[in-house]
């Protein structure tokens, strides 16, 4: 594991990589060890699940589901009754459209 951290930091990248709940700080020897303390006691403070929502943790796996059910559809419309594929249709525009809601970045106005 010190691997993936030291190659994470060798390319100025920060490691999003969760920490077991029963996880011990390293020594902290190197940087890549001095990071993951530094997410373990961020985790401990904070909690898991705000440390992921912080992080962004889940945001791949809900586009990778995304696209999982775009892709279970195939590429053709399956359906033969044409009320049917009408809907099917429907149901591929409404994914496509969470699709890119998920990558879609939100916009505040600042008073």
């Amino acid at each position: 594991m010190r691997r993936c951290h030291t190659a994470i930091i060798d390319r100025q990248a920060t490691a999003i990589i969760p920490i077991r709940k029963n996880g011990r700080p390293w020594n902290e020897d190197c940087p890549a060890a001095i990071a993951r303390n530094e997410t373990l006691r961020a985790t401990r403070h904070y909690g898991g699940a705000f440390w992921k929502r912080w992080t962004g943790y889940h945001v791949p796996s809900r586009t990778e589901a995304k696209m999982r059910c775009l892709k279970a559809f195939g590429e053709r419309i399956a359906a033969r009754d044409p009320d049917r594929q009408t809907a099917e249709i429907q149901i591929r525009i409404a994914l496509i459209n969470r699709f890119n809601a998920l990558g879609t970045a939100e916009i505040v106005r600042m008073a």
